[in-house]
């Protein structure tokens, strides 16, 4: 992967955070000649983008993979074309509820070079507004080809020796004027994937479920179709999952709907006490659904005229553009949860053009700068580390696998507390190096002092128990913030610092 192979155009797919600070990164090396980010919203910002309403609700699809729910559209024949507009469910609208609020500390979240406007936690809004706002700041708008949806990627073998092979994009452009969708295609010797990974909701499957959905229309929902929760006072309801979106929607329901609350878990979570917050009763998982409306639960209880369910149980990654048969393999295994023959979460041993940034969870913004320094120097040949041989690449995939079976872990999980966070961003680290002696290309940022005790010490959730001011909602400590601030100063936890994310 790199400049020693003459990679002069790359491909940057989303304009979310990590396509944000790639197309930055790419810049700042000031060697490739043509950059390009499609996105296929109308601004940057990428899940952080606002939609106030998703009516008519996402559908429900229980079980279902992202290869059924989200499948490819059909090309035309013949490009350049221009054709009727899609109408296929392509899953644009982001998660973003009304009252969400960033869950990690500002100072481990913003970029290096630009903090947020404050926090330490901030509304949804500022940052779509940052990563808008650094696009202008960091001259990259002219790189920006938005409402562009990436329909087709697909290898192409290169002519000459003294190239990687290059990618053949496959595009397709919503013209609001004249309502239709234009169709091109291009060609880039590198691409690097910034898609984000909350687009695709999943539902797992539950007896009874397709029924009852619908049986009952609407009765059904993911947390990505949730906004605000006043549309549901006095209702009956039951909220599944208790991981950040199934508590921050359990949090705003339980002062509207008719209690108590009724909260589905599977194990309990970080910020779960022995006891329920008031409101909420917790229940284990849901077994079967009734065609008279009753949800039963694993220990045989049964709950019945509920009005509403949300289901806060997550995402699959999608790449419906990912061309299966002419690449020669998917991308993505969804039985084990991780990218196949994939290095570090973030290069792929057989195909040395493409990257992805943003897939591990972490500390988002900043390890995403990370990840997109060391993906541009090594495609500009500048690194100071290249990557191992393909050998060693397969041996830390397999042994990464064993270990997070072993540990009962997702695969692209990174964990913090036992020093694996700095393991992977220092490999980043040391792959990018200083750049050159004119200036071109980023440095990437240290891991302060100040960082690390913002991650390990401030939380918008705290641990039950550990502070005795503990309010309904949200902890607040008197004596370090005033009470409009919801947050708190806890002890470090014995594990998981980022459990948060």
């Amino acid at each position: 992967m790199g400049g020693e192979k003459k990679t002069r155009s790359v491909a940057v797919i989303g304009a979310g955070a990590s396509g944000t600070i790639t197309a930055a990164a790419l810049q700042a090396e000031n060697y490739f000649t043509r950059i390009r980010v499609f996105e296929r919203r109308e601004s940057p910002g990428g899940t952080w983008i606002y939609d106030e309403s998703t009516k008519p609700h996402l559908p429900v699809k229980p079980g279902d993979l992202p290869s059924q729910s989200d499948p490819p559209l059909q090309i035309p024949s013949v490009l350049p074309a221009t054709t009727a507009p899609n109408h296929q469910n392509r899953y644009l609208e982001t998660p973003i509820y009304a009252g969400l609020t960033t869950n990690v500390p500002a100072i481990a979240m913003s970029f290096s070079d630009a903090p947020f406007a404050y926090g330490p936690f901030v509304p949804h809004y500022v940052p779509q507004q940052y990563l808008s706002n650094y696009f202008s700041t960091h001259k990259l708008d002219s790189l920006l080809e938005l409402n562009t949806t990436l329909e087709d990627l697909t290898e192409v073998e290169s002519e000459s020796k003294e190239k990687d092979n290059g990618w053949k994009l496959t595009l397709r452009k919503r013209d609001l004027v004249q309502n239709v969708d234009i169709w091109w295609e291009e060609y880039f010797d590198a691409v690097v994937l910034a898609n984000g990974h909350y687009t695709v909701p999943y539902v797992p499957h539950v007896k009874g479920l397709d029924e009852y959905i619908k049986k009952f229309p609407g009765r059904v929902i993911h947390s990505k179709s949730y906004r605000v929760p006043h549309i549901w006072k006095g209702k009956k309801a039951v909220v599944i999952g208790n991981s950040a979106s199934g508590k921050d929607v359990s949090t705003e329901l339980v002062k509207w709907v008719s209690l108590p609350l009724y909260q589905s878990r599977r194990s309990k979570s970080r910020w779960d006490g022995e006891e329920p917050p008031p409101g909420i009763e917790w229940k284990p998982v849901i077994t079967e659904y009734l065609s008279d409306g009753g949800i039963v639960f694993s220990d045989g209880t049964i709950l019945r005229d509920i009005d509403v369910v949300v289901y806060a149980t997550g995402y699959k990654p999608s790449f419906p553009f990912w061309n299966l048969e002419k690449n020669g393999r998917p991308l993505y295994d969804y039985e084990q949860g991780k990218l196949i023959n994939s290095y570090w979460h973030t290069w792929f041993h057989h195909f040395p053009t493409l990257a992805i940034v943003g897939l591990p969870r972490v500390l988002t913004f900043r390890s995403m700068e990370y990840q997109a320094i060391a993906i541009a120097r090594l495609l500009s040949g500048r690194q100071w580390k290249s990557l191992p041989p393909i050998k060693e690449q397969t041996r830390w995939e397999v042994e990464r696998l064993e270990k997070s079976k072993a540990n009962r872990t997702k695969f692209h999980d990174i964990v913090w507390d036992e020093g694996e966070t700095q393991e992977y961003l220092g490999l980043f680290f040391r792959i990018a190096g200083l750049g050159t002696l004119l200036g071109e290309g980023r440095v990437p940022p240290v891991l302060s002092k100040e960082t690390i005790w913002a991650i390990e010490n401030i939380r918008k959730y705290p641990e039950p128990g550990k502070d005795q001011r503990i309010r309904e909602g949200f902890a607040r400590v008197e004596d370090l913030q005033s009470e409009e601030q919801d947050w708190v100063v806890a002890h470090r936890p014995n594990k998981g610092a980022l459990w948060f994310i």
